[in-house]
């Protein structure tokens, strides 16, 4: 019974979490009024795993786990486009690494470039980017059992990823989640993604309904 109430208590607790570690700006329906695309890059990924390996390899491990959350977020995104949900396009992301290769942004330089730089060079309205801080490979797949001891050792705890969407002309950011990575958010990349995107349903900005709730919540409350 313990181990129930135990359950409970921690699943209502990340549930309170998830929503308080979503930002928004207060202008955002000004500042992406005029948005139509939007272009999603490789994530900034820093890996701190037990294996003794050379800083070369860490690079690379750590620049394939950054391209991995960008492909999943487009994947994500994509499935919620093929229905219609936004009110925005997502540049494919082959094309994004492509122009930005034209232009000599590699992954080891895109952080030194500024939201309105890549927008310029990208051609688009805002930027989806973030960084993923890891213990584990999570492109590779990891462990989803678990007991409730793990909670309070610290084996249950992979890291933490930050999603933000920014605007493209002033370079403000316009929306953030922050997440924390566990043994209950996912086997792989994909996992971690669809999970933390469906908790965030109605608090993505360009989501149609949420759009569509925000509107009529203005109407109902116009003097």
């Amino acid at each position: 019974m313990k181990k129930i109430i135990l359950f409970i208590t921690l699943l209502s607790l990340n549930l309170l979490l998830a929503q308080k570690n979503i930002y928004e700006n207060q202008n955002f329906d000004e500042l992406s009024k005029n948005h139509k695309i939007i272009a999603i890059t490789p994530f900034i990924s820093n890996l701190e795993l037990k294996d003794n390996i050379s800083e070369q390899e860490l690079k690379a491990l750590e620049k394939k786990e950054g391209y991995t959350v960008q492909n999943a977020l487009e994947t994500y995104f994509l499935r919620g486009k093929k229905k219609k949900k936004y009110v925005v396009s997502f540049q494919n992301i082959e094309n994004t690494n492509a122009i930005l290769s034209q232009h000599k942004i590699t992954y080891q330089n895109i952080d030194v470039y500024t939201i309105e730089e890549l927008s310029k060079i990208l051609n688009v309205d805002a930027i989806v980017s973030g960084n993923l801080d890891i213990n584990v490979l999570l492109s590779k797949g990891v462990s989803t059992k678990f007991s409730f001891m793990d909670y309070f050792n610290g084996n249950a705890n992979y890291g933490r990823i930050g999603i933000k969407v920014s605007d493209g002309n002033s370079g403000k950011l316009l929306w953030k989640y922050e997440k924390k990575i566990n043994k209950k958010s996912g086997k792989n990349t994909q996992d971690l993604i669809d999970g933390m995107m469906k908790k965030a349903t109605r608090k993505f900005p360009y989501e149609k309904e949420r759009l569509r709730l925000k509107k009529r919540k203005k109407k109902t409350n116009f003097p």
